[in-house]
């Protein structure tokens, strides 16, 4: 099956960006290097085409109740734009996909999904809704989508757009006119960073990439730095950190599993699970040699496999190897001492916080 394109691609191509299959879609995964892709979204400002993300719109009387029941996190009573993150569960408790809830208005809440979950999570979604009086479309084949990510992308959008987005606070999204279409900007992204995401038709995403590419002030970066950006702040990638057998409590992400509201599919096995302990957890591990941790190789202890890893860099802001990994639970406490396998060799390492570089969002 030949992979999707964005309505971005022909940018991409003529940008001479390195294309590579990620999700369903082919994507640019570089366009210069990722090292300087990465450094200019931590020091200044980076755009990412992000249209392969999915949309789903959900109205109607009961779209609260319906969102309640299939997402973990708790909207109850939830102000307009604000956006929660959360995960919707299968009823043994590992994660069919992680994703955004943007309260848009009284009744209408618009999800952001993963690429590579598409087909699965729209299928699943509109299962569930027969139960409950709301309105499910499927939004993914209209919109365009960009994340523009950096400590100076709240000028340059104000800037280079025209669109004011200074009183926005973290997590929240609005809805404004542009040239004539309804467009929605939130303060969101996916780097450790200050940044927001623009969503909107073709047309726009195009006008919007071309404007801030033109103005010089914005780097185009790849999914490759992307993936480096988010990985150094602990943010779970789809696939790696969480699966469809990996629980959200043993990702580390209990925060956003709401045990105490009504009923949503998946709690009756978090909480059994919070209850009984976990057997295994997702964790920080810091080598003590340059060697590069990558998915899938084991983790040891005296020669005793304990896990694998779920991503590994030498990470680009703070020049250490280090990784997440899945691991048993006993062996989880910081500072622990454990052993990676690259290749025929172990490197010594030792488990720390998932979180190897701190987040700069706006407060």
């Amino acid at each position: 099956m030949e992979n999707k394109r964005t309505c971005l691609y022909d940018k991409h191509v003529a940008l001479g960006a390195l294309i590579s299959p990620f999700g369903g879609f082919d994507m640019p995964i570089q366009y210069t290097n990722i090292v300087e892709e990465h450094n200019a979204v931590r020091n200044a400002c980076g755009i990412f085409d992000v249209s392969h993300m999915g949309e789903v719109l959900v109205t109607g009387p009961e779209s609260e109740k319906f969102v309640n029941y299939i997402f973990t996190n708790d909207i109850t009573d939830a102000p307009n734009g604000k956006i929660y993150y959360g995960m919707m569960l299968h009823p043994t408790g590992g994660v069919v996909d992680d994703l955004l809830v943007y309260k848009m208005a009284d009744k209408r809440f618009f999800l952001v999904i993963n690429a590579g979950n598409i087909d699965k999570d729209v299928a699943w979604i509109m299962e569930h809704a027969k139960n409950f009086d709301v309105t499910v479309e499927h939004q993914s084949a209209y919109y365009g989508e960009v994340a523009v990510q950096g400590p100076n992308t709240e000028a340059i959008i104000e800037k280079v757009l025209g669109i004011p987005c200074a009183d926005m606070v973290f997590y929240t999204c609005k809805e404004v006119e542009y040239n004539g279409e309804t467009i929605i900007i939130s303060r969101t992204g996916y780097t450790g960073e200050d940044g927001f995401e623009l969503y909107g038709s073709h047309a726009f995403t195009n006008e919007v990439w071309d404007k801030l590419i033109a103005s010089g002030e914005v780097l185009p970066c790849g999914l490759g730095c992307r993936d480096t950006l988010r990985f150094e702040v602990g943010l779970p990638l789809y696939g790696d950190e969480l699966t469809d057998e990996i629980t959200p409590l043993e990702a580390g992400l209990g925060i956003f599993v709401k045990l105490e509201k009504e009923d949503f599919i998946g709690k009756e096995a978090i909480a059994k699970q919070k209850a009984e302990g976990l057997k295994r957890k997702i964790v920080g591990i810091e080598l003590k040699d340059k060697a590069i941790p990558r998915h899938g190789y084991d983790v040891e202890v005296g020669g005793k496999v304990i896990g694998q890893v779920t991503t590994g860099y030498n990470s680009i802001s703070t020049g250490k190897s280090v990784c997440m990994a899945l691991i048993d639970a006993e062996y989880g406490k910081l500072g622990t001492e454990v052993e990676v396998r690259i290749r025929k060799r172990v490197f010594p390492g030792v488990v720390t916080k998932k979180r190897f570089y701190e987040k700069n969002y706006k407060k």
